[in-house]
This record gives structure tokens, sequence and C-alpha cells, in this order.
């Protein structure tokens, strides 16, 4: 039963819609990314997310077009890959080890250096520009690499495109891979992040960036569709998130504006299946950096890019938007906040509006992906279709 030719799934990195109800347990006591976004820019011009329901969801009367709902997460954590495994069917029931407060056990490094034939220097948790502007200059007169980490999972690297070059710090992000895969030192995903400047205040990282992400457990809803023959395309880092699993075609992205605007392309053609795309500025440029007035720009320019998309989707496309974790900008710290996060569904050819109950799990979206191609979940899957509340 193929009820729509095209779903497009769009995941607005970060942008969470209210705490969780254990929040508390992860040090999140009020947090609500966007409603708190809306609370200091009160003109917030984002007609196209409230025409489909947005403003609701925070007690705004709007009328709709479409379905939409808040989705609590199921899972442990508030990472970025915990969030979009659950979307397509997988529960992280063990959250992926972070080593915010003490930087990576010494023997980590030791390893890493020894691995690499490099030095390495930092080490510890801190802002992907901040860190640049303490060691970058360092690297250049030594060439000794910067690794650190942040409030997730994840071990990055630093390298300079010019003195380092690129070959180099993707090989020393595969090598660390390796050694991050063992129990005691696993994390979700190494990053390669590479920078131009000759000093500090100048340095820029670029588009190279590369992510090294654990594979899934287990098969996702990716794979499912990709066995039966559907395009799976991915767009940003979706592809770095699953390690490659279930893709068919992948787009990178240079920003989340360009990641719209490769949406927007793809709308253009034909395919039959699921494009499912991330747009981390949300996250990685304003939440992280706790900037709400630049998480508040970057949501009107998705928001104009969102109306081209909407008059490019015909009767048989499916339209969902969500998040995979929440990043207020108003919070304490630098760390994603554990919410709930919003689900706006949307087709042409949709005969019904308004908003649906609360549901337990990011994974009722794979799971009503999977019931429109005809495809079951596997045992190991979590996750319900609402396929028969949004169906045309």
């Amino acid at each position: 039963m193929n009820n729509y030719k095209r779903i497009f799934v769009i995941v607005l990195d970060s942008l969470g819609i209210g705490e969780m109800p254990d929040a508390k347990e992860y040090g999140d006591c009020g947090v609500n990314t966007l409603g708190h976004i809306w609370e200091q820019k009160k003109d917030l011009d984002i007609p196209n997310l409230r025409k489909l329901g947005i403003g609701n969801l925070l007690g705004k009367q709007d009328d709709s077009i479409g379905y939409h709902l808040k989705l609590k997460e199921k899972s442990k954590g508030k990472d970025t890959m915990t969030g979009h495994w659950e979307m397509m069917g997988l529960e992280i029931k063990e959250p992926f080890q972070t080593f915010t407060e003490t930087g990576f056990p010494e023997e980590l490094i030791q390893e890493l250096e020894k691995e690499c034939g490099k030095k390495f220097v930092g080490n510890k948790s801190a802002s992907g520009t901040e860190i640049l502007d303490e060691y970058g200059e360092h690297e250049i007169q030594t060439g000794e690499m910067i690794v650190y980490t942040s409030a997730d999972s994840v071990l990055q690297i630093c390298g300079h495109e010019k003195y380092t070059g690129l070959d180099v710090l993707y090989d020393c992000c595969e090598k660390a891979r390796k050694l991050t895969l063992r129990p005691e030192w696993r994390v979700a995903r190494v990053i390669a992040r590479p920078y131009i400047g000759e000093k500090k205040g100048e340095f820029t990282r670029t588009a190279n960036r590369h992510d090294y992400a654990v594979k899934p457990y287990g098969k996702t809803m990716l794979n499912l569709l990709k066995d039966c023959g559907y395009d799976v395309i991915s767009v940003g880092k979706i592809v770095d998130i699953f390690a490659e699993e279930g893709i068919t075609q992948a787009y990178r992205s240079q920003s989340s504006v360009h990641g719209m605007e490769q949406t927007i392309e793809l709308a253009g053609k034909d395919f039959h299946g699921l494009c499912f795309t991330n747009l981390v500025d949300f996250d990685a440029l304003w939440g992280h950096r706790r900037n709400p007035e630049g998480y508040a720009l970057e949501l009107e320019k998705f928001d104009r890019n969102l109306g081209i998309l909407l008059k490019e989707l015909g009767e048989e496309d499916l339209l969902m938007i969500t998040a995979d974790h929440g990043n207020d900008p108003t919070y304490t710290g630098t760390d994603h906040t554990r919410e709930m996060v919003p689900l706006l569904c949307y087709s042409p050819s949709m005969k019904g509006k308004g908003e649906l109950p609360t549901q337990e799990t990011f994974a009722v979206i794979g799971a009503t992906v999977g019931e429109n191609f005809g495809i079951q979940p596997e045992d190991h899957m979590i996750g319900h279709s609402m396929l028969s509340k949004i169906i045309k």
C-alpha cells in the first residue's frame, strides 16, 4: 500500500519545544528552545511554520493546514545520534559516553599520538571557535594537532587545511574512530574539523567537515527502505549520523540554508522513497553558542525557504518537520537540553488538520514512513505508525 510516493523528513537540529518529564534528571529544568526564542523575539517571522501549526504547540491560535503534535524521546540521552536513530526505530538504552568534565583519558591520547605519529594539544571541552583561537597558531608553528570535546559524545580533531592538510586530518580521524570503538572510550562520533586562517581571530572552520559515527546497532527503517528498492536520499549530515547505512544517495550541505536549497531542488526531481534532511546550523551556530537572536534569524531564513518548498509539493508528497533534541539558547551552559520535539505533517492531498495527541517516541516517524511503503519494522525496532491519522 503506497499512499505517498515521496516523503520529506526535515530535522531542524535542536528545535525543542518544551522540557521532557524527566528533564530534571539531565539538569534541564524549565527549558524550551522555541518557546524562549519566541519570548525574546516576539515578532518572530515564521508564517509558514505557523501555517503548519507549530505555534499551536506553544499556545498560539493559528489556523493550520496540516497536523501537528509533540513527540517525547524514549531513549536515554539528548544527542544528535540518539534522536535520529530513534526516529528510524532504534531505542538507545545506554547513553553514549561524554568526556565533558575531564577531557579524554591520557591513555587514549597516547594511543592516538602513537597511531597518528602526531602530538595533540587541547584535550578539553570547548567551543569550536575558542579552541582555534587558543591553539590555531600553535598548530601552524609546531604541527601539533588540536583535539577537543564538547557536551556531546564526540571527539573532534582540528587540522589546518594548508599546513596540516585534509588527508592527514581525515587519516587521524579514522584512526581515532577505531580507537574509540573500545567500550571504555566509546563515543558516538569522531569529527574532522578543518579550518583556514593565519592568526588568532581570523581562523574559520570550512565546509570540509567529516563525521565518523558508530554504526547503528541494528537495522533502521532506512536499511529496510533501501533493501526494498526505495530511494533513501540524505541531505546534510544524515549520511554521517547513520554511518552511510541505508542511504542510496547523499548530498552534503555547506549550511542550513544550502541544505534547504538542496531539498527544494530534490523536490523538483522524480524519486520514489524518502528524502531525509538535517539542518545543523540551528544547533551548531546558535544553540551551543547560546545566541537566541541568531537562532531566531536562522528560523526566519528557514521559513522563507519552507514557503518555496511547500509550493513544490504535489498530491503524492508528504512533508514531516521535526527535531532531534533541544538546545535552549537562553539556558545555562552550552549543552543540548532534554526536550520534546515538534512534528508537523502536511500534504496538499490531506483532507484533515489539527493537533494530535503527544506521542511517546520519535520512532513514530520511521514507523509511519515504513507503513506508507508497505514495510514492516523488525522485532528490535520501536515505534508505531500514525499513517491512518494523517493519510490523504
